[in-house]
C-alpha cells in the first residue's frame, strides 16, 4: 500500500474516499500504535461526515496492537492537544481543517501535545501503516472521555475572566466545531453572543469554513454592521485558527493579532521570548522589543514553531496564517485561548478594536500570492540574484531585506508554487514591487 498521496509535511490528508478511506485509515491506526510505543492514545474527531467511519476504522487499528483507546468524540483540535498535554499521551484529530467537505485527515502529536512532522514521526507512521504489521497478542480496551468542560476552565485560566466587561462578539463557526466549543466558553464569561453558523454541518452549506479567504468573512461583516458589534471572531472547520474582524468590519491580519496577543502574553511574562514566522510583519518583532520581550523568527508551520519555542523557552507564538501558540497550553494552539487575550484586551479600557489595533497598522502587506512554477529551485536562485543588492536569508525559502520593503518567497510543501509575500512602509511601493516580482516570478 502506497500512501506517498496522503503524507503532507504535518498530517494526513485527502478525498474521501478515493485517497482517505476506511481501510487505509486502520492502516494508519496500525502504524501509529506502533510508532507511539504507548499503553494508550486519544482519538478525537470534527463534523465531517466521513469522520465516524474513519474513526472507526482508525481505533479498530489501534487496537489491533493492544494499544488502548480514549475516544474524546467531537471536539477542536486545541481541545485534543489539551488532553494530550493534560493526560500525557499521544493524539490523533481526525480533520482536514479548512478543507471543503470531501477532504478529510489525521493531525497527530506525541505526548504533552508536541508535534508530528515528516522529520518527527510521520515517515515513521506511514512506513507502519505501509507495512501492514500482524495484529498483536490481545485487543486494546476502548473507553471515552469529555472533556469539553475541563478545555473550558482551561481556556479561561489565561485571563481575568472575572475583569471582562459586557462586550457584543459575533462569531462565525462556518457549522465547524467552534458551534460546539464556544457556547460552554461564552456562558461563563459576560459576552453578548452572536452566533453564526453553528450547526455541526461537515457539509459546510453557507460558506467554506476557511477564514483566510476575504469572501468567507462577508456574512460575519454584515452581522458586526447590523449588530454594532465590538469584535468578529472567525473560526476554520477544526476551530484551532481564529481571525478577527473589528468594530468597523474591517479583516484584521494575524500578524496584527500576533502583535496584539504579544504585548499581553509579555505583561505576565516580562523578558519572555516571543516566537513569529518569517512572513509575519515588521511590526510583530517591533512590538516583542518594544515590551521588553526578545523576537524569535522561525520557520512557516507548527512543527518549526513549536519546536523553537521548546528550544527557546518562548511564552508565545503567532502565524499570520491565524495560529496562535501558547508556552502554557503545551506549546500547541488555540483560537479560542487567542479570542480570551482579544477580548481581555478590549475590557481594559473603553477603546473599540479599531482604536486598540491602530498603533499597529503601520504597514502595507500583499497578502499571500501564489504562482505555479515548473522548477521552484531555480527561480529563487534567479530572484536572489536580481535581488542581490538587499539583506538575504534562506530560513524558510529566499527572504530579501530593504529599508523600506522586504518580501519572502518558498515554495508550497504540495504543489509546484511559490508563495510570494511582499511587505512595505507606504502601499505604492508596495503595490509595484509585489508586480514586479510576480512579472519575474511568471517569467
Amino acid at each position: 500500500m502506497d500512501l506517498s498521496g496522503v503524507f503532507k509535511a504535518y498530517d494526513v490528508r485527502g478525498k474521501y474516499p478515493d485517497e482517505l478511506n476506511e481501510t487505509i485509515c486502520r492502516n494508519l491506526g496500525v502504524g501509529f500504535a506502533a510508532f507511539t510505543k504507548t499503553p494508550s492514545v486519544l482519538v478525537g474527531r470534527d463534523m465531517r461526515v466521513s469522520s465516524p467511519a474513519l474513526v472507526a476504522a482508525f481505533i479498530d487499528g489501534v487496537r489491533s496492537q493492544c494499544v488502548d483507546v480514549i475516544n474524546i468524540g467531537e471536539v477542536s483540535t486545541d481541545a485534543l492537544y489539551f488532553a494530550s498535554g493534560r493526560l500525557n499521551l499521544p493524539g490523533a484529530m481526525f480533520t482536514a481543517s479548512h478543507n471543503p467537505g470531501r477532504y478529510n485527515g489525521i493531525k497527530m502529536c506525541l505526548a504533552g501535545a508536541a508535534p508530528v512532522g515528516q522529520e518527527t514521526g510521520l515517515a515513521e507512521v506511514r512506513r507502519g501503516a505501509e507495512a501492514g504489521l500482524p495484529p498483536g497478542p490481545c485487543t486494546g480496551r476502548l473507553t471515552t472521555l469529555d472533556i469539553v468542560n475541563d478545555f473550558t476552565t482551561h481556556v479561561l485560566s489565561f485571563v481575568a475572566a472575572e475583569k471582562l466587561r459586557p462586550l457584543t462578539v459575533v462569531v462565525d463557526a462556518g457549522n465547524g466545531m467552534a458551534g460546539k466549543m464556544v457556547p460552554p466558553l461564552f456562558a461563563r464569561i459576560p459576552i453578548r453572543l452572536i452566533p453564526l453558523f453553528f450547526e455541526l454541518d461537515g457539509t459546510f452549506p453557507n460558506h467554506p469554513a476557511d477564514p483566510l479567504q476575504p469572501a468567507n468573512l462577508v456574512d460575519l461583516q454584515e452581522a458586526v454592521l447590523r449588530e454594532r458589534a465590538d469584535l468578529g471572531l472567525a473560526f476554520d472547520g477544526d476551530a484551532d485558527r481564529v481571525f478577527l474582524v473589528d468594530d468597523h468590519a474591517q479583516p484584521v491580519s494575524g500578524s496584527l493579532t500576533t502583535a496584539l496577543v504579544a504585548s499581553r502574553v509579555l505583561a505576565r511574562n516580562p523578558g519572555a521570548p516571543v516566537v513569529h514566522n518569517l512572513i509575519c510583519s515588521r511590526v510583530v518583532p517591533e512590538t516583542i522589543l518594544a515590551n521588553g520581550g526578545k523576537p524569535v523568527r522561525s520557520r512557516v508551520g507548527h512543527s518549526f514553531i513549536k519546536q523553537v519555542m521548546a528550544e527557546t523557552g518562548a511564552a508565545f507564538g503567532g502565524e499570520h496564517s491565524g495560529h496562535y501558540y501558547f508556552r502554557d497550553n503545551f506549546r500547541a494552539d488555540s483560537g479560542l485561548i487567542c479570542s480570551m487575550f482579544v477580548l481581555e484586551a478590549l475590557s481594559n479600557g473603553d477603546q473599540p478594536l479599531s482604536e486598540v489595533l491602530a498603533p499597529f497598522r503601520r504597514y502595507w502587506a500583499s497578502g499571500e500570492r501564489n504562482t505555479a512554477v515548473p522548477d521552484t529551485s531555480a527561480k529563487l536562485k534567479e530572484l536572489e540574484n536580481a535581488y542581490s543588492d538587499g539583506e538575504i536569508d534562506w530560513l524558510d525559502g529566499l527572504t530579501v531585506n530593504y529599508r523600506d520593503w522586504w518580501f519572502n518567497t518558498r515554495p508550497s510543501n504540495t504543489e509546484p508554487l511559490l508563495r510570494l509575500n511582499v511587505e512595505a512602509t507606504i502601499p505604492g511601493l508596495g503595490e509595484a514591487k509585489t508586480a514586479e516580482l510576480l512579472a519575474r516570478i511568471a517569467s
